[in-house]
This record gives C-alpha cells, structure tokens and sequence, in this order.
C-alpha cells in the first residue's frame, strides 16, 4: 500500500518542490491549503515537473484548529513547510511569531494524536546563528540563536516556532520530529503566485537595485531543499535531529556578476555596483523595508551542512548554478521581460 504524506502550505515555493519531489518517488501526498480555490492552481505549478495525479488537498489553516485532524489522518509523515506571511518590518513582531508558533503547535498536535510517524518541520538557518552577524567562524546545529526584541520578525518567529516544536516532541514522546534549517533559498519557480526569496533576483534582473549592499547570503537551491527534507523524513538516523541546508556562501555583489555574466543580454540590467553601508544605513532611515538587512551588512558567519552530508548523504549545488537557474526561470514565467 503507497504512504500518504502531508506538506502544509502547498501555495508556498518550498512546498511546491516538496510535493514534486514526493510524487516522483511515488508516495500519494495530501497537502493544505486555505481554501479549495487554491488547488487548482497548486495542481497546475507541480504539473510542470511531476505527476499530480496523486496529489490531493485538505483545508487548514495555521491560524486554527480546523482542519489539521483531517489534514493528518491517515498519513505517515508530515513535511510542515508552512510559514506565516507577513511584514518583517511590522510594528508587532507578533503578527508573525505567533502564527508561527501556533501553527507548529497545531500540527505536531494533529500528528500525535493520529499516530503520524514523523514530523519535518522547516525552520532556518537563523535560528542556529550568533546573536552578531559580524561573528567570524562556521557554526552548526548545536548554535540556537538567543531570542530578544532586537532581533527581526522573521528570525525570531523561525527561532521561536522550533523551540515551541522541540518542547512539544520532549513533552509528548510518540511522532518523531526532524527539523530543516534552509539558508537563502533560491533556484526555479514553479509559479508565480508565491515567489518569497526569489525577489532578490527578481529586482536585480529588472535593474531594481541600484547596486549589491555588502551581504553575504549561503544560497541554496529549492530543489536541494525539497531533497533534505525527503531525506529528513525516510532516514532513521534522523530522528530528533536538526539538519542544517545552508548553500555556497557568496556576496550579493557576486550574485549579480553571475547574473550580468551568465544571462548574457537578458542580464544588462544587473548593476555590479558595491552600495557602501553607509549609503544602506542612511536610506535605512527613510525606508523601513531596508531596516532588517542592515544587521547583516558585512556578515562572515557561516554555517556547516557537515551533518546533513554525513548522515542523510545531501549535497547541495553551485550557487552560481542555482541563482541562474533561478533568473532564467523568472523570464520564462514572463516575471521579468529582457530587453
């Protein structure tokens, strides 16, 4: 008999991939979504790289109970990709920290109560960082990032959320709990109804940018992720473990050589310009959307994926390979036009 499994948030761009990288490998997949007018549109993004004629949808929301007792019944595992959207720069971190947490509550909840074998739960890299990005060395999963207001939204939320999931798996025994620690995720899209992270490329192809401010990001393609967490979830010596799938650390300024260099034409719009920080700063001041980026303005940290490698077998690609793919995928769904 073919297992079930459940990805929540099937309109998401990591979901997408998730759900594809499930069906190739033939399992049935069952994911959420907040409303039937949605799966039309989640059927047809995964139609392009899979069959989806094994995908079915349950409606759930991360903001209520209603819904998750059927979402898990009857599924063997549970790939909860869903995070809360929502506006870093928000004045009430709240808006996205409690969703996030609650919702991660909800489903471990569901899963327990329904005898699900394991939860993969996708968190980020930066809830494994140092409080400063302008700590030198290479961190891993043992590192837990120290929560405090100063930190963004999106950071705390991811960092909050596990924690609350972690306190849930040691309380509660039963569903094993593996979580995912992506960095920057970027590579093709599937659609263009959800592009989350891909807008970094998105602007700098348009010529948006007027120049790369100086951050280094591990970029990480998509479909590695998906991978990561289809290995999270099949691999006994995962269990109650938590897998950093961080990429190649390369500088903005770099991303946008590739792009100039790789798209040929299509990429004359890409500035190479360094921004110097003082220049990030003093906008910063007038553009609360820069407010969050200027922490990490010269970041050296970096994380390893030495565990993922040796226990699951994962390897990511070349940045380069990933960031082009990426742009390349963003004109053929016709998100930005060459000139």
């Amino acid at each position: 008999m073919t297992e079930t499994v459940l990805v929540t948030g099937g309109t998401g761009y990591v979901a997408g991939w998730c759900i594809a990288a499930l069906l190739r490998r033939g399992y049935d997949v069952r994911a959420t979504v907040r409303g039937p007018a949605k799966e039309q549109a989640v059927r047809d993004a995964v139609a392009s790289v899979a069959d989806p004629a094994r995908l079915s949808f349950a409606t759930a929301d991360l903001t209520a109970d209603a819904g998750w007792d059927e979402a898990v019944d009857g599924v063997a595992g549970v790939l909860h990709v869903a995070s809360p959207l929502g506006d870093d720069t928000a004045r009430d971190p709240g808006a996205l920290i409690v969703p996030a947490r609650d919702g991660a509550l909800r489903v471990l909840r569901a899963a327990a109560a329904h005898g699900v074998r394991r939860v993969v739960l996708t968190s980020a890299a930066n809830a494994a960082s140092p409080g400063s990005y302008r700590s030198e060395g290479v961190t891993d999963e043992t590192l837990w990032t120290t929560d405090g207001p100063a930190l963004p939204a999106y950071r705390r939320s991811k960092t909050l959320a596990e924690r609350a999931a972690w306190d849930f798996a040691a309380a509660h025994g039963g569903t094993e709990l593996t979580t995912v620690l992506p960095g920057a995720v970027f590579g093709p899209i599937l659609s263009t109804a959800t592009l989350g992270s891909v807008r970094i490329i998105e602007r700098m192809v348009r010529g948006d940018l007027p120049g790369a401010p100086r951050i280094g990001l591990e970029v990480v393609d998509v479909r590695d992720v998906a991978d990561l967490h289809v290995r999270a979830m099949l691999s006994p010596d995962a269990a109650g473990e938590r897998f950093l799938g961080t990429g190649e650390f390369i500088w903005m300024r770099d991303i946008a050589r590739i792009l100039r260099e790789g798209l040929g034409p299509a990429g004359a719009r890409v500035s190479t310009r360094q921004i110097p920080d003082a220049l990030v700063r003093l906008a910063a001041l007038r553009d609360r959307s820069l407010r969050s980026i200027t922490v990490s303005l010269g970041r050296r940290n970096r994380h390893t994926t030495a565990k993922a490698e040796r226990l699951l077998g994962w390897r990511p690609r070349p940045a380069a390979e990933t960031v082009l793919a990426c742009a390349r995928s963003l004109i053929e769904h016709g998100v930005v036009h060459p000139e």
